[in-house]
């Protein structure tokens, strides 16, 4: 009797990546999480000849990360991203301890420098920008927010009054106030009029909804369909949630801010390697540069310590720079 109870149970146990997905789910991680973890799992078990996970331990995920490092050459902050996800693997999913992995190769990580553009190149690209992208665009520079904290943004986050924007739940789980700019504050309200009329278009047609995070639509049922919940920069169609099977309204894909971002810093003839996050990196280094305070700097961004912050103070503290060349 003992042998059938243990044979039933094992039938019926979840697959491995089904439970790796229900404690991530539990856990409330992001779906990007999720689907990161998720395949660098995969790539260590087929690395491995399919070998189960609990049949291995810190000799195989050394020899793992080793090989990224070695053969992939892959960046650290790669390596560190398929690191932490054995080390969920094991701790959280399998309830399995990992030793000191001490014979890792490590991947080299260089130290570099922020890329910051200066206010007149920053003109030249926001010229070269139009529609959703260049406002978007301004938010990451004038507000100082990360590409993923944009993008999704919530209407109910956004206050015009007190010219503030609310980041809800951003990196480390932390949520921070931040400025609205002025500038912005009337071409943002006439998009919203926009999207509002959109939203309640897609009511009439029986959609309407957005994904709303954690058990929020457990306990508030009709707050999914509420204009306040929407996101500033919806999809432009209506999309299948891969976790839920909901057809509705997701956020605007990064990508379309990232390419046209591309394009303008092209088209401004500007050299440097700029990207989404060279606005907020511009951002910090121009309050820093008016006088503010870094620990209110710190603030605005979101950092947990102060020493990430002093890295834009590197910035402004080159060589060269305040020194005048003896060829001038």
């Amino acid at each position: 009797m003992p042998a059938n109870i243990t044979i039933t149970s094992l039938a019926n146990k979840p697959k491995l990546l089904d439970q790796v997905r229900d404690v991530i789910r539990r856990r409330h991680y992001s779906i990007r999480t999720e689907q990161a973890y998720v395949d660098w799992i995969k790539r260590f078990i087929l690395y491995h000849d399919k070998r189960h996970p609990r049949e291995m331990a810190e000799e195989e995920v050394t020899q793992f990360l080793t090989y990224l490092a070695r053969d992939r050459n892959v960046a650290s902050s790669t390596q560190n991203q398929a690191l932490s996800a054995l080390l969920f693997l094991y701790k959280d999913v399998l309830k399995q301890e990992i030793g000191w992995l001490k014979n890792v190769e490590r991947a080299r990580r260089p130290a570099k420098l922020p890329v910051v553009l200066a206010h007149a190149e920053l003109k030249r690209v926001f010229a070269q920008m139009h529609g959703v992208p260049k406002l978007m665009a301004g938010l990451l520079y004038g507000s100082g927010l990360r590409l993923m904290e944009c993008v999704r943004l919530r209407v109910k986050d956004v206050d015009f009054e007190l010219a503030q924007i609310t980041v809800r739940d951003a990196k480390g789980g932390k949520d921070r106030v931040t400025m609205l700019p002025i500038n912005l504050s009337e071409p943002l309200q006439r998009h919203l009029r926009q999207m509002k009329a959109r939203h309640e278009q897609d009511l009439e047609d029986g959609f309407g909804s957005v994904h709303l995070p954690f058990a929020l639509s457990r306990k508030f049922p009709n707050a999914a369909r509420q204009w306040g919940w929407q996101y500033v920069f919806p999809s432009s169609r209506i999309s299948v949630d891969p976790r839920t099977g909901k057809r509705q309204r997701h956020h605007m894909a990064e990508g379309i801010l990232q390419s046209a971002l591309n394009r303008a810093v092209h088209a401004a003839g500007i050299v440097k390697r700029a990207n989404c996050h060279s606005l907020r990196h511009s951002f910090a280094t121009h309050l820093l540069k008016r006088g503010y305070d870094i620990r209110t700097v710190q603030e605005l961004l979101g950092h947990k310590d102060v020493s990430t912050t002093m890295i834009y103070t590197h910035v402004l503290n080159r060589p060269g720079i305040g020194v005048r060349s003896p060829l001038d």
